[in-house]
């Protein structure tokens, strides 16, 4: 590691004044060593025990950078120059890269991600869970597979939610750069659909030649908040929510004809109206403008209506994957039943009732739990029942009206599962569960709670959902091995 300092004034007790006794300070100059990646896909490098988070810096490289900000622990540094590269390193092929906050990992192997996504839930299930995991040649501990990866990692996502600005009296809209809510204008998106992209281009252009006014944060004015697209990638059919703050949409007629008339695709045109000065995207009314409140998809043989503010997993490809996944770890023959919480509108509730003998889902959010009856009936599905409420309050429930599972399902937010219901769980002793997550921090938290349960963690897969992003899914085995006392 080598070192020098640039200029600057540390006359004033302020923020940017030198903490005593650190190696470095705001502003330092260092060559250093990178010896690991953080779960944000920062690099993280050491200068005389001193840790430095470096973005776009890849492990077993030597990077020159400089010193942006320093606290007690640790501190932050801005990437100069690669002196010694990763044999992992590739050119990031979008253009906007290094500037949009979308991905973090494109400059970056594939090959590389999975097996950095893996070893990322190691860590995870052996310093939080306090689990230990086999070794590559077996033995004793929980199994984790190479991460399931896509065989063309892009164009994958299925839904567009494009911020929309102003600049120089036209609308942009792209994503917003790291760290900040500065929009960087975005033509093309490679991990987008490519018709994802022509639907937000053309209302940018539509909306710019009839004059339509982009919403301001900082003044609550301004009507265009954000542009919502998603695409059925099985029947092709595409819904355009447009995000305006208030009700009233100048030149409403005209957009929509100018819409229709060269986007073929698009099979429903919905409003949502959000007046609260809010970064949360939607509001609490939506109405339909043109064509039908739903557009139709699949996962495997199940059909799904999703509507403009339906969860529906993004990646519809590794939905599949991670699905068929789920199912295997069940263990199902057709005559089981389960529960499956936190069950959004159905998704893997319906994947499961294809092959179990009943199926019921708990889901906290009323409209979700509508969708989801609806998608049953619309598969002819009448071995799952779905029951608004919290799954700690309703499976209780369900269990004192004599309902006993063979297999629960959880698949919760990045907060993990609520301590009551995984208490439930343990009351409940199914033979087994199937731990759905999209956060291995919480995850492997959730499974320390349920090994010291009486439960074992047999085998955990990670599932790569979004491809060039820090993001990695897991579906996780556990069987109850009576131990509970």
């Amino acid at each position: 590691m080598t070192r020098h300092r640039s200029g600057r004034n540390t006359s004033r007790r302020d923020s940017t004044a030198p903490i005593a006794g650190l190696p470095v300070n705001k502003n330092d100059e260092v060559v250093l060593d990178i010896i690991g990646m953080t779960h944000e896909g920062e690099g993280v490098g050491r200068v005389e025990g001193f840790t430095l988070f470096v973005q776009g810096a890849l492990p077993g490289e030597k990077v020159q950078a400089k010193v942006l900000k320093t606290k007690k622990q640790y501190g932050y540094a801005k990437l100069l120059k690669i002196v010694k590269a990763s044999s992992d390193r590739i050119g990031p092929p979008c253009p906007i890269y290094d500037q949009c906050g979308g991905c973090q990992l494109q400059h970056m192997d594939y090959t590389a991600q999975l097996a950095w996504k893996r070893q990322l839930v190691v860590d995870n299930l052996e310093r939080i869970g306090k689990l230990t995991v086999a070794g590559k040649d077996g033995g004793d501990g929980v199994i984790v597979r190479p991460t399931l990866g896509m065989d063309e990692p892009w164009r994958y996502r299925n839904k567009a939610q494009v911020p929309i600005g102003v600049t120089d009296g036209g609308l942009v809209g792209g994503f917003y750069a790291r760290g900040s809510h500065r929009i960087v204008d975005m033509e093309t998106c490679l991990i987008q659909h490519e018709h994802n992209d022509a639907v937000v281009a053309a209302v940018k252009s539509i909306g710019s030649h009839l004059g339509i006014s982009a919403y301001n944060e900082e003044t609550g004015r301004g009507l265009l908040r954000h542009v919502v697209v998603k695409k059925a990638f099985r029947t092709g059919e595409m819904m355009l929510v447009l995000v305006t703050n208030g009700k009233d949409i100048p030149h409403q007629d005209a957009w929509i004809g100018s819409i229709r008339e060269q986007l073929p695709h698009v099979a429903s045109i919905c409003q949502n109206i959000n007046t609260k000065q809010t970064n949360v995207i939607f509001g609490d009314e939506t109405r339909v403008l043109w064509g039908r409140d739903v557009i139709y998809d699949y996962i495997g043989d199940v059909q799904f209506a999703i509507s403009a503010r339906s969860f529906y997993q993004v990646n519809p490809a590794q939905t599949e994957v991670l699905y068929g996944k789920t199912v295997e770890y069940a263990g199902l023959t057709g005559k089981e039943t389960v529960i499956d919480a936190y069950c959004g509108i159905g998704t893997i509730s319906l994947f499961l009732a294809q092959h179990a003998d009943k199926v019921y889902g708990v889901e906290i959010v009323p409209e979700a739990i509508e969708d989801a009856r609806a998608n049953a009936v619309l598969n002819d599905m009448k071995n799952v029942v779905f029951e608004v409420g919290a799954s700690e309050d309703v499976i209780p429930k369900w269990k004192e009206q004599g309902i006993t599972a063979d297999v629960i399902v959880v698949d919760p937010p990045r907060k993990g599962c609520d301590p009551r219901l995984l208490e439930t769980i343990l009351a409940m002793t199914p033979e087994r569960v199937v731990y759905v997550s999209c956060n291995p921090s919480t995850l492997a938290r959730d499974l320390r709670v349920l090994e010291d349960g009486g439960y074992s963690t047999v085998e955990v897969t990670p599932v790569d959902m979004f491809p060039h992003t820090t993001h990695v899914e897991c579906c996780s085995l556990l069987v109850w091995n009576g131990n509970n006392e």
